[in-house]
Parts: structure tokens; sequence; C-alpha cells
């Protein structure tokens, strides 16, 4: 059990130590992930930006991603829960969130440009990993980028998750057992409230 994300992020990088002073990039996923990342980019003395995808919930429980989109249209589906949806609905959503991710990085990354991966190390943070559609999307749009290396780096994840992510991150961290999963990240959080565009700005701008 984590006390917030900060708390998270600080016993994360304890576990990433090994690349400290590695060429390496701390790419969280916002808006959560970007409290864990900056107290990561911070304590190893990493560059920090965004991987912004966003999630595409079921119409009858919006938490429960049944696919993910990101800024450039990229995306991923669970083709047993998609096929069960209305069609319409579904490419509406996917646009409709593929805008929200593009307002993301003009909104969070601002004039910066964003930071090189070729060659590097790219270590992707998020507060936690449910089904891991968002991330598995994560990692193949910035593979494309060709990094040296990806690590998916988070305090939680189910195994469903970490399974899925094993073709195709090169490693995997995370703080707590898959296997002991509560079903939901928040779950593992004793404070777990909305992070909101401000904050996403203002931990950016201080890294």
């Amino acid at each position: 059990m984590f006390k917030n994300r900060v708390d998270a992020g600080r016993r994360l990088a304890e576990k990433l130590a090994k690349y400290r002073g590695q060429d390496a990039v701390v790419l969280a996923l916002p808006r959560g992930g970007v409290v864990t990342g900056r107290e990561i980019a911070q304590a190893l003395g990493l560059p920090l930006d965004i991987a912004v995808v966003r999630k595409i919930g079921h119409p009858l429980s919006p938490e429960y991603a049944i696919g993910a989109v990101d800024d450039t249209g990229a995306i991923i589906l669970n083709d047993a829960e998609t096929e069960s949806v209305s069609q319409a609905w579904l490419s509406d959503e996917i646009e409709r969130e593929k805008k929200e991710a593009v307002r993301r990085v003009k909104a969070y990354r601002g004039d910066r440009p964003p930071v090189t991966i070729s060659g590097r190390i790219a270590l992707i943070v998020d507060d936690g990993i449910a089904t891991g559609l968002t991330v598995r999307l994560a990692v193949r749009s910035l593979r494309a980028q060709n990094p040296a290396r990806i690590v998916v780096a988070v305090p939680v994840a189910s195994a469903e998750a970490v399974e899925s992510l094993r073709k195709e991150a090169d490693e995997i961290i995370t703080l707590e057992p898959p296997e002991e999963f509560l079903g939901a990240v928040g779950s593992h959080y004793l404070e777990f409230a909305q992070v909101e565009d401000a904050e996403v700005k203002k931990l950016l701008s201080e890294v």
C-alpha cells in the first residue's frame, strides 16, 4: 500500500537506481503518472517527458479499458470487448479521445520539443496498470522511435497486464506482486485524488 503517488514514485526510484547516470529519459503517462514520474526523474537526475495515451473505456463501465489511442491516432483494441459494442460509438470515442490526447500534448508540453528517445533508455512510468492497454500502446509508439531499451516501471500492475507487456517491453518493474493486484489501481493507495492539468504542467516545468 502506498501513501500517495509521490510516495510510490520515491520507492520506485530506489528500484530504478541502476539507471542513475545512464543515458535514459523518464516518460510519464498523464495525468497521475506524471506525479510518480517526476519523483523518479528528480531522484535519478533524468529528463522527464510525457507519453500521452488515452484510454477508451467500455460504454457501460468507463473505467474499464477496451482500447487506447494516442495523439497520432495509433490505436490498440481488446477485440473481444470491442466487437460487442456499437461500432459507430467506438469510432466516435476513438476520435474524441485522440483529440483529447492532442490537447494534452499541447497543454502539457507547450513550446518545448519532445525529448529525444532514439538510442536512449526509455523508462515508461505510470501510477499503476490495470488492463495494460494504454501502456502497451505507449510502448509500441515509443518503440518506433528506436530507443536502446524500454523499461516499464510502475508501483502496481495486474498479472494480466504484466504478462501482456512481457512480449513488448524489455523490462518490467513493479513494487507490489502482480498476483496481489486488488482489481483497481486506486485500491493500492491511501490517497488517490484526481490530478489536474495545472499540476501536470507545474511538475513538468520543475524538472
